[in-house]
Parts: C-alpha cells; structure tokens; sequence
C-alpha cells in the first residue's frame, strides 16, 4: 500500500468517524403536534335520541413476560393509564353534548347502549396507539380502528391550555368518528338499543318473567321479541331498581374522577419526562451505535497500514498517523459503550418516575330498605358485589316492595391514621 493512500484512509476514516458521530447526535423533533377540532352539539338533541355509553377500562396492553429494560413499558404507568385515558375519553365525550350519561364502568355486566373499549398499544408521552372498538347493545360492532398520534414539544408547554390533554387529538377523533357514525343510523335504531338495554337489565335480574323478551341470533345480534306492558308494576319496579344501579355506578365514577384529578400533574409531568428521556434515549441510542461501528473500522483500517518504509522520518509519520487512527478508533468504541450506559440511565430514569398509582376505591355504604351494606375493594369488586346483593334482594320475598326503597350510595369515611 502506497505512503499517500495509507494517509489518505486514516485521514479519511478520523474525518468520517468525527462527522458521523456530529449526525447521530442529532434526532427531529415535532414542535407542534397535530390538532383535531372536536365536533361539538350546536343545539340541545332529543334525548329520547341520545345513547347512554359505557367506556371500559382500556386495556393496559403490557405484553406477557413483558421485559421492561426492552420494552420500556412499565405496568405501573400503563395501569394508571388505563383509568386515566378511560376518563378523559369520558369526559371529551360528555363535553360533546351528543350522547346521554357518559360513564367509565367498572364491568362489562353494567348494562348500557354502547360500549366503547380500547387497548394502550403504545403511550411514552411522545407517541400515543390506541385500538378502540365500540359495540352497541346489539351486538352490533360499529367499527374497530387504530388511531395514533405524536405529540410536540408545545404539547407540554406551560403556556399551553391546560384543559387539553397532551393526546387530545386522539380522544377528539375518536369522539368525532363516534358521532360521525350514529348519524348513518336511523332514530328507531337508537330507540331499539334504549329498549335492548332495559330488557337486558329486567332478564338480568329477573330471567324467568322476562328471559324471553330478547333473542339472540348465531351472530351474537340482540333483537326485541315483544315488549311489556307501560303499566305493568314490576316494570316500574325493575325501572326504580335500575335507576339505583345507576347511582352506584355514578358514585364509582367519582372514584374514577378523584383518581383522574389525583394524578393529573404527577402523571402530566411524568410523560414531560418520558417524552424527554424516549427522544434523549433515540437520540444516545443511535450516537452510540454509529459510534461504536466506526470505531471498530477506523481501529481496522488503521491497523491494516502498512507502516514499513525505507525512509525513517516517512516510516514515523505512517507510524503516528496509524496511531492517531487507533486512539479515535479504540476512543469511538468506548464512546459508544460509555453512550449505551447513558441509554440505561435514562431507562432508569423512567423506570424511578413509574410510581405506583392506588387501585382500591374508597368503600361505599348503601342503604337497602333502612339496612347499611358497605362495600369494599376495587370498582369492579364493588360493582360485582352490589350487583349480587341487588339479586339477592330482589329475588328474596321480602326484597323490593312497590316503592323500592333502596337508599343511594354514599362513601364511607376513611378509618383515622
């Protein structure tokens, strides 16, 4: 190998490493994430038109043996998320003015006209992937899409406005495409989910007088065989009890709502963080790579020189000059080590901020005929156990009287510290 082309590699090699490693330090960021303008009532609908929704807790979407350290989904946060998301969706909804009661349920046996659910395919404060199906009481699929988004630099501005979530866009296309398509359906639709709802509730509770009012096909599709009498008395009995669900369920959404507003900031400032930490992790992740690559051909292009030479003074200059390429070689390759021990640091920076979020909601008295029950546990777990002892009441000869004096729920005060 000639003396000006083993020059010319080294050289080249040094020049090449230097300006790569300036590159890969450089990763794009969004300033300004995209926006959806949110589709809002402009008159009061008929609300005999308007479906009450139920929003189930989303999914959490941890993968199973999920490996943090590769994932970098951390259960913690994905389980406060699916509260958390579930709400704000709840909220964007009811602020539309185009659907009836809108509530996060604690279970899918709270019978309601449509069911929305959702799984957190992925949410690090810079990118958001939700699946979000909606049902309705039917059976009836509406539809099942991904939406996603990438938030920006202004969407955790303290400048910005505070009643907008970072991942707005995505709660606004979705309550958009939901409106969107209940306007393809026609009025006596909305008015057969409400009755589907109801008849759901009556079999639910009491299978033997009203087990027969629905059928359901090999699809899985509800349809209305008959319905009862408007001046039957269990009827208005069942519709008492029914409003009383609906109390309870409301009051466990007031655990939803405490645990929403609870970790608004700590969470606010978690995904700043997070956002912060994925684009600094990308960004130390690549360098480092990049870095480490080149190393390892600049070390071997070096070595490869020839630096014998019959001329003293050219074979000490060949001799530096591989020596040269050799430290920026062996000096890449610990940057790029040194950068991937930066990369774990930031992980666990994360990892520190992934607080544990409480799941017990606070428990709940209700009054059934003068008798306190207390309900303890999880919303769920409380749902399930007022949904067994409304069963019970009602199928016991004592339970309901005509005028169903079944007490509204109210929250225990919590035991002293």
């Amino acid at each position: 190998m000639s003396e000006t082309r083993s020059m010319r590699i080294i050289i080249k090699l040094t020049l090449l490493l230097s300006l790569l490693a300036q590159s890969a330090c450089s990763v794009n960021e969004v300033i300004t994430a995209e926006e959806t303008e949110l589709d809002v009532a402009v008159t009061p609908a008929d609300e005999g038109l308007l479906l009450d929704v139920g929003i189930l807790e989303f999914d959490p979407g941890v993968p199973e043996a999920n490996d943090p350290e590769r994932t970098q989904i951390h259960s913690e946060i994905r389980e406060a998320e699916s509260r958390y998301l579930a709400y704000h969706l709840k909220s964007t909804m009811q602020g539309t003015g185009y659907w009836g009661a809108v509530r996060v349920l604690p279970s899918t046996q709270v019978f309601t006209d449509l069911i929305v659910s959702a799984r957190i395919e992925e949410s690090d404060g810079e990118f958001l992937k939700l699946m979000v199906s909606a049902r309705d009481t039917s059976g009836q699929q509406w539809y099942s899409k991904e939406y996603e988004m990438q938030t920006g630099v202004s969407s955790y501005s303290d400048s910005r406005d505070r009643r907008l979530d970072p991942y707005q866009k995505v709660f606004n296309d979705i309550a958009n495409d939901l409106h969107e398509f209940s306007q393809t359906l026609p009025p006596d639709y909305f008015r057969r989910l409400r009755e589907i709802s109801e008849l759901k509730f009556f079999a639910d509770m009491s299978p033997d007088a009203y087990g027969d009012y629905l059928s359901v096909d090999e699809d899985g599709l509800v349809s209305i065989n008959r319905l009862p009498a408007e001046n039957d008395p269990a009827v208005a009995r069942l519709r008492q009890i029914r409003e009383r669900d609906r109390l309870v369920v409301d009051m466990l959404n007031e655990h939803y709502a405490n645990f929403y507003y609870g970790i608004a900031i700590p969470y606010s400032s978690y995904r700043k963080a997070a956002r912060e930490e994925a684009v600094n992790y990308r960004e130390v992740k690549r360098s480092a790579a990049l870095q480490t690559l080149m190393g390892v051909v600049v070390l071997a292009g070096s070595l490869a020189v020839d630096t014998g030479d019959s001329s003293y003074s050219r074979q000490r200059m060949k001799q530096s000059l591989q020596g040269i390429g050799i430290t920026e070689g062996f000096g890449a390759i610990m940057k790029g080590v040194t950068r991937n021990t930066e990369a774990s640091i930031h992980v666990e920076a994360i990892k520190e901020l992934a607080e544990s979020f409480g799941a017990e909601a606070a428990p709940m008295v209700v009054n059934v005929e003068g008798e306190a029950r207390r309900l303890t546990g999880t919303a769920a777990a409380q749902y399930e156990a007022w949904r067994k002892l409304l069963k019970e009441l009602y199928e016991s000869e004592t339970g309901f009287s005509n005028t169903v004096d079944v007490g509204a729920p109210v929250r225990a005060p919590e035991p002293a510290t």
